[in-house]
């Protein structure tokens, strides 16, 4: 009997795996990739095969499935040629946050000047009110390493609170989460909503194409205010 169920659950997980010969993509609302080769939706659940073994996936969590040459076709854009890569790589790694968002949002900041200052004294790469420098333990708001590390480690807090809504997590950037939790949804500020959209414009150029879904946070309508 046990045996035969066994066999059940062999013969289930081969029908499983034969899904996909090649290695896909499976690309979620935060940007990041996951090399799967095979995968099978049940119910609101993704599951796939990954080279370390199964995962389980919400639906809500997955943008589009890739086959391997598109990805192949248009590649990620390196760090080449982008200041401060070592700083950006490392923090990126270190918190799970896409590089290309890292760069996307010093872009929008501060363009890549470590010693900007913004009217509500903001500052350095990634724009850290003192604050929340001082809240992620940062002694120098002005150093590029610290800057990018808390920074980082900020986006990585908010991409888990609002469970990897980009578009979100970038508003709540910009404005305060508290913004975000009192109109739940982007607030309706020309500010941030042209923020989340200059963001996201960049982040979808780096990623060459291949990343075009919009939040299911619409972008509202602007309004003079923030």
């Amino acid at each position: 009997m046990r045996l035969s169920r066994l066999a059940v659950l062999g013969a289930t997980a081969l029908v499983f795996f034969a899904q996909s010969a090649r290695a896909e993509y499976v690309v979620l609302k935060s940007g990041q990739r996951l090399v799967v080769t095979g995968y099978q939706l049940v119910g609101n659940i993704y599951k796939l095969q990954l080279a370390g073994g199964l995962a389980e996936l919400p639906a809500a969590e997955v943008v589009a499935i890739e086959p391997e040459e598109i990805f192949q076709s248009a590649p990620k854009p390196a760090l080449e040629g982008i200041p401060f890569s070592d700083f950006i790589s490392s923090a990126a790694k270190t918190h799970g946050v896409d590089a290309d968002l890292i760069v996307s949002v010093i872009t929008a900041e501060s363009r890549f000047n470590p010693k900007a200052v913004s009217r509500k004294n903001a500052r350095g790469l990634m724009q850290l009110l003192p604050e929340t420098a001082t809240r992620l333990g940062v002694k120098n708001s002005f150093d590029p390493k610290e800057n990018i590390e808390a920074g980082t480690r900020y986006l990585r807090e908010l991409l888990d609170r609002y469970h990897n809504d980009l578009a979100l997590t970038l508003a709540a950037y910009n404005a305060g989460p508290q913004r975000v939790e009192q109109y739940k949804t982007i607030p309706p500020y020309r500010e941030t909503i042209s923020y989340v959209r200059r963001v996201q414009k960049t982040y979808n150029a780096r990623k060459t194409g291949t990343l075009t879904h919009t939040s299911a946070n619409s972008i509202p309508q602007t309004k003079s205010g923030g």
